[in-house]
């Protein structure tokens, strides 16, 4: 899969797991369907099968992945984090945690760019420190 197949699949998943985040949660693989066919969202194949999985992905292991990122985000609790940067979060520590195909580097440097994308100002470096914490228990384990 390329680079920017990869990146559009990122973006749209963030979307979309933003919006689960916001609604209160719901089902993640009638959303990824539900938000392309509504919004008409104009992504390849592979890449809404690749936000599809993050998203899926993401959502499955919520707790696991919620509990990484509290445990790394000193003096900040999760409900109190922008939801742009939390479900950047989220996703990134998705991809750290279970997504063996993509290095760290690559999970953090596209977190990163998502945050300097959608986030405000300071997110890109706040979601950078938080996600070189949860790496670094990640290559612990």
């Amino acid at each position: 899969m390329a680079g920017g197949v990869r990146r559009q699949g990122r973006a749209y998943a963030l979307q979309v797991l933003y919006a689960l985040d916001l609604n209160g949660n719901g089902n993640a693989e009638h959303a990824v369907q539900t938000y392309w066919e509504l919004f008409e969202v104009d992504l390849e194949p592979e890449s809404l099968n690749f936000a599809r999985q993050l998203v899926c992905g993401t959502d499955a292991h919520m707790s696991e992945i919620d509990d990484a990122i509290q445990s790394a985000s000193r003096n900040w609790r999760l409900d109190r984090m922008s939801r742009v940067d939390r479900n950047i979060l989220r996703l990134a520590t998705y991809e750290l945690t279970r997504a063996e195909d993509i290095p760290i580097k690559v999970a953090i440097n596209e977190a990163v760019e998502l945050a300097k994308r959608y986030g405000a100002d300071e997110s890109a470096a706040f979601v950078n420190g938080i996600l070189d914490r949860v790496a670094q228990e990640v290559r612990k384990a």
